[in-house]
């Protein structure tokens, strides 16, 4: 019973990203890092309104405020002849705006980077949790787990409209060393210690329950100055942390603790 409820929730989570994939052929929606388009940085008075309909020619996708007048454009890829015209448009209107371009080649590249990071990443952590336990439910249990976070994490980007940027990339590789934590903790303690199940796991659960919440914590606390301070990259890293750590604790104490539970019960049995 305690198994079904995380892993009904990690069904939906790749349904969830297997319909993302269909849509847009990633399983999280790319941000401009990895699609391409053209970043813009003003200092003006103009309203977002009137900067978005000065630019509604171009595929203008977002226009964002930040801390001293500064306006934040984000246009989707175009071709070079369109990208002048904007440029020239821009720095006649905002001499001293700048632009940043992301050719889709360009952000193709590090699309296949990161997926080669993320994936490396997870295979390492999983030959590292092989080698320490040696014991094949216990680990994949550390490994499923650790999984349900990251997919967990994603499919909620997708419903939260995060996008999948270097910055939130970079929030998933450090999930795999945040969900892994307290998940080793747990499969350590109930493994290598003397006494009943019940204990162990209770035990486990109180110091690693705080080692999650302090990591909360610290993530709510670089959420809250990144989303007053408008600094997008650590408010995104922030979020997708925040989403997975939530997902973790569901997971480890749970998915983790039950299929431990069920194997430790047949150990003793047999």
């Amino acid at each position: 019973m305690m198994v079904a409820i995380p892993l009904v929730v990690l069904a939906v989570a790749l349904v969830i990203l297997g319909f993302n994939t269909l849509m847009t052929g990633m399983p999280v929606t790319p941000g401009m890092d990895f699609a391409g388009g053209t970043a813009v940085t003003v200092f003006t008075d103009d309203t977002l309104e009137e900067i978005a309909a000065a630019f509604a020619g171009y595929p203008l996708i977002d226009v964002e405020s930040g801390i001293n007048d500064g306006k934040y454009l984000k246009f989707g890829p175009m071709d070079d002849d369109r990208f002048r015209a904007l440029s020239a448009s821009i720095i006649e209107r905002y001499p001293d705006a700048k632009i940043d371009q992301i050719g889709a080649a360009f952000g193709e590249t590090l699309q296949s980077q990161a997926a080669i990071a993320l994936a490396f990443s997870f295979i390492l952590m999983a030959i590292v949790v092989f080698l320490v336990f040696r014991t094949l439910v216990p680990s994949v249990a550390i490994i499923l787990s650790a999984f349900s976070d990251i997919a967990i994490a994603a499919a909620l980007m997708n419903v939260f409209s995060i996008p999948l940027t270097l910055a939130t990339t970079a929030g998933l590789l450090m999930l795999i060393g945040y969900s892994v934590d307290s998940d080793i903790l747990l499969t350590n303690r109930v493994l290598k210690r003397q006494g009943s199940i019940a204990d162990k796991m209770s035990g486990a659960f109180t110091t690693g329950f705080i080692m999650t919440s302090t990591a909360i914590a610290a993530a709510i606390a670089m959420w809250v100055v990144a989303l007053l301070g408008q600094v997008e990259v650590i408010f995104q890293i922030s979020s997708v942390i925040l989403l997975g750590l939530a997902a973790d604790l569901m997971n480890t104490w749970m998915l983790n603790a039950g299929i431990l539970h069920w194997y430790l019960e047949g150990r003793e049995a047999r």
